[in-house]
């Protein structure tokens, strides 16, 4: 293989862990929103959050526009993770949510235990422009 060919095939896998680096540093700041599906209704989900480094705070808004703060939030290669927990009728919900940031979107699965089983579901938020 001449010089000139092989000068190209670094040049193009150099390219290649530029593009893995980007995606690692993911800024999730913003608000986010996706539906679900509950009970055979459409239901808005807004989810706010915020980004300091590897630091993540936010808020889930709630019935009536309250909001619910996350809680053991983390992000890591591009990865987000936390909770929110919920009290309806004097009892405590807690759903943990775990999704890849792609762009202006996040995709994963949200879980939640109900009466000793774990039930799961995909939801994927799109950020506000």
């Amino acid at each position: 293989m001449s010089r000139l060919g092989l000068a190209a095939i670094v040049v193009v896998g150099g390219g290649g862990v530029n593009v893995a680096r980007a995606d690692e540093k993911a800024n999730v700041t913003g608000t986010w929103k996706w539906t679900v599906n509950l009970g055979g209704q459409s239901r808005e989900m807004t989810l706010k959050l915020k980004q300091d480094g590897d630091k993540l705070t936010g808020a889930m808004l709630g019935r009536n526009g309250e909001e619910i703060q996350i809680g053991d939030a983390t992000i890591a290669n591009g990865e987000v993770s936390f909770t929110v927990t919920r009290e309806r009728n004097g009892q405590k919900f807690t759903t943990k949510y775990h999704g890849k940031v792609i762009g202006d979107t996040i995709k994963g699965k949200a879980e939640m235990e109900r009466e000793g089983q774990t039930q799961s579901r995909e939801w994927e938020a799109k950020r506000e422009k």
